[in-house]
């Protein structure tokens, strides 16, 4: 079963992540701040990742790993 795991030290909470998923089970945390100040992304819903990988290609902190 695929999964992503997001480093909530590295994102930055741009949302490029949250734009590109097929399945929209990616959004900001609007709960959680990481100690840069902002609001990472996070997954909702693992067991519907496809393991596409687009929101690890689009990161550009690379802050998203994706496990197939």
């Amino acid at each position: 079963m695929a999964r992503i795991e997001v480093d909530q030290g590295f994102c930055k909470g741009c949302g490029l992540c949250t734009d590109v998923c097929p399945k929209n089970i990616l959004e900001l945390d609007a709960a959680t701040l990481n100690a840069k100040g902002y609001h990472p992304a996070h997954c909702i819903d693992q067991s519907q990742c496809i393991g596409c990988a687009n929101c690890a290609l689009m990161c550009p902190d690379v802050a998203i790993k994706v496990w197939r």
